[in-house]
């Protein structure tokens, strides 16, 4: 998830970025899959080994997004089918976090629209209406069990990145006017005018 509209939400307030942040910034958002990169639409497979390459790869993912200025990555995102997904969780004092194997085990009746960005659709925030609460369960990046009762924006966050593992974008989840909008923004129209 992107946290270029999230200021809207007070999840992470947009800075200005010296050239070596943004430098930093657009290496990692190229390292990052783009709309429409098939792969964003495939879900992710269960992951059955805890071991020192799930660790890199959890390592990797935040970094890149820590690098791309996000708040959430999922496997999906770095072309991996594997069910995890890094977030960092809203606080000064927060750590970054990992899930392995995420299932949404209880969600809020109450919903909420608000706007939603994407690492993987640079440019494009929408409104997205998502239940404020959820209970997820899953592992750490060591297989330890983690059970997490989220709010507001980390349960919005959290939301956004478990549809990326079932191959579920914010394009799916907003208005038709919205979806036409955003497909303006990731698919411009040709400009035809005479050639040569």
């Amino acid at each position: 998830m992107s946290d270029q509209d999230v200021e809207q939400q007070g999840e992470v307030l947009e800075e200005q970025l010296d050239p070596e942040r943004e430098a930093r910034r657009r290496l990692a958002l190229a390292q990052i899959r783009q709309y429409p990169d098939p792969v964003l639409r495939m879900p992710a497979n269960e992951i059955e080994s805890f071991d020192d390459d799930l660790r890199r790869l959890v390592q990797r993912m935040t970094d890149l997004m820590q690098e791309a200025n996000g708040v959430g990555l999922a496997g999906t995102q770095v072309g991996t089918l594997q069910r995890v997904f890094v977030f960092q969780p809203e606080g000064e004092d927060e750590a970054p976090r990992a899930l392995i194997n995420p299932v949404r085990v209880k969600t809020s009746e109450v919903t909420l629209s608000d706007t939603e960005g994407c690492l993987s659709m640079q440019g494009v925030s929408i409104p997205v209406e998502r239940p404020t609460k959820v209970t997820i369960e899953g592992k750490d990046e060591n297989g330890e069990d983690v059970r997490l009762e989220l709010e507001e924006r980390d349960a919005r966050v959290v939301q956004h990145e478990l549809d990326h593992l079932d191959g579920i974008l914010i394009l799916d989840r907003t208005t038709a006017e919205a979806r036409r909008e955003a497909l303006g923004i990731l698919r411009p129209e040709p400009v035809l005018g005479a050639l040569g």
